[in-house]
């Protein structure tokens, strides 16, 4: 399922994420921690892999279409948690 959402609000949600999140959702979609990063527009490819998001400049960082969602899905998922 595709998503846009701009470059800020993206970058908000992984600054929200719970500390160890990122290596969390690594593990439970068998990836690498900089694949995950990469997800949330880290650009290390050499340990990381591409994760199939498109950005174009504009406002609030510019907008990013994400072809997945299941990686932005499972973080707002884990914020939600920990707000409890």
């Amino acid at each position: 399922m595709e998503k846009k959402i701009t470059f800020n609000e993206l970058r908000k949600i992984k600054d929200s994420l719970p500390d160890g999140a990122i290596r969390q959702m690594a593990q439970e979609f068998d990836v690498s921690v900089a694949t995950v990063r990469n997800y949330f527009g880290g650009a290390n490819y050499r340990e990381g892999k591409a994760v199939g998001i498109h950005m174009e400049p504009g406002p609030n960082g510019g907008i990013v279409l994400l072809d997945d969602t299941t990686i932005l899905d499972r973080a707002k998922e884990l914020i939600k948690a920990e707000a409890v």
